[in-house]
Parts: C-alpha cells; structure tokens; sequence
C-alpha cells in the first residue's frame, strides 16, 4: 500500500520536527497517517524499522534531486554548481540529510546502523529498508560518480569519465563544507564557480 506507506512516513516526519525521535510514539504516527497501529507495523515491522525507511527515504530523495540538478543545465560548471547549490539547501533543509551527509546525529534524531540489519520479520525486506543505509562517504562517491557520467556523456569511455571525477568531487566536498559552515554573500554558486574551472568537454560529450 505506497499510499499509506509515504502517509506514514509523512506522519513520522513532521512528528521528527516537533519532538525527538525517542519521544515519537507509532499509535501517534498511525493516527495522524489515518491508519491503524497494525498497518503501521505490518508496513514497517518496528519502529527501528520505521527509522530506517525514514532514513532510506530521505537518502533517496536527495540523490533524485542530484539527478535533477545535473539535468537542469547544458554547461557543466552550471550543472556542478546546481549540484552544489542543492545539496548544501537539502541539507540545510532536512536534518536526516544533513546528518547522512556529515554523519553527525544529533540525539533528536533517530540514529539506525547503517549496516544491513538481520530480520526474522514477515515484512518484506524492501518495506524495511533492512538493506545498508548509506555513509558520508558512500553519497560522496555516489554524487561525484553520476555528476562525471553525467557530465562525460553516453557515448565516454571510463577514462573521459574518471578526468571528470575529481573536480566533482571537490565540488561535493565544497557544498559540504558550506553546510558546516554558511558562505556569505554569493553563496555556494560563487565559491563554486571560483575554485572549480569549467570541465572540458571530452570526445565522448560532443
């Protein structure tokens, strides 16, 4: 039932914004969803497990607006500064994608392994996000490796692509560092845009 199940993670959600993760109660979140408590537990399995799809969800959804921020523009400094740009607002944003990012978790905050968790649960292994969460280094690696593909092109080979990886990286690492502490007047696009020359197109993007 997605339906009920992004309901439900909605419901966690504003309830994370209100009290600490360790004060949210799943009758709570199941009422407000307009759920029972039993569907909250036959969709999750625990509230660990209700975590972890918060978790899960958030991680995906910053990588979709990644995705989106490389779609957006022809150039690719543009399209790395989009990047920038996004990453440093979702993490200002959403306190579960800022802790992914800098992997510090504040205690309102609820804290899964990231380590794939073993279950016995009848619950489908995909409705309880068991799988392995994310680090700050796995979303670094995973941001620069899509933004040098992306910026590559189809038709590029490994080599065009790995020229590209670097100065994506530095890209990520720069928002990152802007989240830890806010730029000033010009924000994240003009640091960006001063410490990251524009790529050279390789053969493969013509």
């Amino acid at each position: 039932m997605p339906a009920a199940r992004e309901s439900l993670l909605d419901a966690a959600f504003t309830a994370l914004a209100r009290r600490p993760w360790s004060a949210v109660r799943m009758v709570d979140v199941a009422a407000t969803a307009g759920v029972s408590r039993q569907t909250l537990y036959n969709e999750f399995g625990s509230k660990d497990g209700l975590a972890r799809a918060l978790v899960r969800r958030a991680a995906d959804r910053y990588l979709a607006g990644v995705e989106r921020a490389l779609a957006g523009s022809a150039e690719p400094r543009e399209r790395l500064t989009a990047v920038a740009e996004w990453t440093s607002a979702a993490a200002r944003e959403n306190a579960l994608v800022r802790a992914m990012l800098t992997g510090c978790w504040s205690e309102r905050l609820p804290a899964p392994p990231l380590a794939a968790v073993p279950s016995s649960s009848t619950v489908p292994a995909q409705r309880r996000a068991d799988g392995p969460l994310p680090t700050p280094h796995d979303l670094v690696r995973i941001v620069r490796d899509r933004a040098a593909t992306a910026l590559a092109g189809p038709a590029a080979g490994p080599v065009d692509t790995a020229e590209l990886a670097h100065p994506c990286e530095l890209v990520v690492r720069l928002a990152l560092s802007c989240v830890a502490a806010p730029p000033g007047e010009g924000g994240v696009a003009e640091l960006v845009r001063a410490v990251v020359s524009a790529p050279t197109p390789t053969a493969g993007a013509r």
